[in-house]
């Protein structure tokens, strides 16, 4: 299944990218997202190339009962963010890799972080950085693969909506 998720965030790609690259943030988006944070790792700084790997379980009530049985009662998932270093214009390319672990289920997706012109806030402009993920998610689950897949879809994207509201809080 492909998946392709875009955040605008009022703030400048160098500001953002800091940002990702605060594991406060990222304990913050999980908990956000009613997830446990397991883990978080941050390898580099927004200066330059960074990567940021996190595991976050997710409570047995935000298992559909559809996919228990191939998952377990309790999910664990795995992300990992590898962001390259910053072009002249502050914009990225990277990757992103989520795991279910356990499970053979996996999103695969080319990230980028890019200025994205002013935005209006408050009666004002600022400026705002679009951060998009676009890739295949794939689960390897005979008979209920597309179950699977369009529950872990939905996990991703309120995910993402989590983090826009963490990003959003630091910047107020």
């Amino acid at each position: 299944m492909h998946l392709a998720e875009t955040l605008v965030l009022p703030a400048a790609p160098l500001t953002v990218a800091r940002l990702l690259a605060d594991p406060d943030l990222a304990r913050d988006a999980i908990s956000a997202s009613g997830a446990v944070c397991e883990h978080v790792a941050v390898v580099g700084d927004a200066d330059g190339p960074f990567t940021v790997t996190t595991l976050r379980a997710l409570p047995a009530e935000q298992v559909p009962a559809a996919v228990r049985g191939f998952v377990g009662s309790r999910l664990q998932v795995r992300q990992v963010e590898m962001w390259d270093a910053p072009d002249d214009e502050h914009a990225r390319a990277g990757t992103v890799t989520v795991e279910v672990v356990g499970a053979p289920v996996r999103l695969d997706a080319r990230g980028t972080l890019v200025a994205h012109g002013p935005l209006v806030v408050h009666g004002g402009a600022a400026d705002a950085t679009a951060v998009r993920y676009d890739g295949e998610l794939r689960a390897a689950v005979p008979l209920f693969g597309a179950v699977v897949e369009q529950t872990v879809a939905q996990a991703v994207r309120e995910a993402l909506v989590a983090l826009d509201r963490a990003v959003r809080a630091r910047l107020a």
